[in-house]
């Protein structure tokens, strides 16, 4: 049979079907898109030969069973937004103090915390008396943290800890290794406490509760408050108060001392770069600040503990400063940010003042 001659007609009618070959065959090739975290999954974590492996050496160092250790890990999965949301903001954003206040600072925070504070009274005071940390500080930390229990997070706790634990995204430090700890610990909370990990939401990073521990947090801090016999900190406000006092109990906190002093920042930017250095660790005696050129007030002159400058940026306006204690680096511990620990503050510090008012 003689060949049929390639005329430009030919061509023509054979391109479409060739591209169309070709996208097909180029798709099947891709990577699947990450799905929406609400679609069903194709793949779990449990087709994975790493994560099935790490299943067994976790239950081996545990004590724990290694096919339960495995079935959870099974059914975990690759979360999208997890990894999104993990990441740092575009580089360029400007930190701004003031904006970052008022997300926090706000009427419902300010009203639920007063609700809170007055149902749960008699925890707060048990909570100062044992571990010495004021009811504005507790009140603030859960305010900031899930506005008192309403804000929780809606990831399953296991799906959450495996996608950093295993997938963790490019782009910034890699912490793969934290959360693979995170996750072991996560383990070991739910066969202490009898729970399913399947069942367990938090935040996208693994933290949950009303105080949003993280799991190894939760096994070291946690306390039965009440006296029930379980510790509960998504249920129990009494739980949440008393750990979160403990929390900062073993970081240092200490009785009777203020979390911070304004302070009149140094004229001189040498001597304002030398105070910034140590960043959020206190470091400095008062009379340091002075002969550095920082002004504090008389309380702050007599304070003998050691003191850091803390800068909060303004975005283009300038920026704030206060004096930090130890106190202040105690609440830092709970979460790694000086903004952070002034929103606690602050909020804390504004609802104290209303209930001061409507209580007269």
């Amino acid at each position: 049979m003689r060949a049929m001659p390639v005329t430009l007609s030919l061509l023509r009618s054979l391109v479409p079907a060739l591209l169309a070959s070709l996208m097909l065959t180029s798709a099947a090739q891709a990577k699947p898109r990450a799905q929406d975290d609400n679609a069903p999954d194709i793949v779990t974590y449990g087709q994975r030969e790493d994560v099935m492996r790490f299943g067994a050496e976790l239950a081996q160092r545990q004590g724990l069973d290694p096919a339960w250790v495995q079935a959870q890990l099974a059914e975990a999965r690759f979360v999208p937004n997890v990894a999104k949301f993990i990441m740092p903001p575009p580089a360029g954003t400007a930190k701004n103090w003031a904006a970052y206040r008022s997300r926090f600072v706000e009427p419902k925070r300010i009203r639920s915390g007063l609700a809170f504070w007055r149902e749960n009274e008699k925890w707060l005071q048990r909570a100062e008396e044992m571990y010495g940390v004021p009811p504005e500080i507790i009140i603030g930390v859960i305010g900031v943290e899930t506005i008192y229990g309403q804000q929780m997070g809606g990831f399953r706790v296991i799906d959450a800890l495996a996608t950093l634990s295993f997938d963790f995204p490019e782009g910034r430090k890699n912490r793969s290794a934290f959360f693979r700890d995170e996750l072991e610990q996560l383990f070991v909370l739910c066969h202490s406490e009898g729970v399913d990990p399947l069942t367990l939401k938090g935040s996208y990073a693994g933290a949950m509760g009303m105080g949003q521990f993280m799991p190894s947090s939760w096994n070291k801090y946690a306390v039965d408050f009440d006296g029930d016999g379980r510790i509960d900190l998504h249920g129990s406000p009494a739980d949440v108060i008393g750990s979160v006092a403990h929390y900062f109990a073993e970081f240092g906190w200490q009785r009777g001392v203020p979390t911070r002093f304004d302070v009149a920042v140094p004229v001189e930017a040498a001597d304002r770069a030398t105070l910034l250095e140590p960043d959020i660790l206190p470091s400095f005696t008062a009379q340091q600040f002075a002969q550095r050129g920082a002004g504090l007030p008389a309380a702050g002159r007599e304070f003998i503990g050691p003191l850091a400058l803390i800068e909060l940026q303004n975005g283009d306006a300038a920026p704030s400063y206060v004096a930090g204690t130890a106190n202040f680096y105690a609440i830092t511990r709970y979460n790694w940010s000086s903004y952070y620990a002034m929103a606690v503050i602050d909020l804390g510090e504004a609802i104290a003042t209303v209930k001061k008012r409507v209580d007269r």
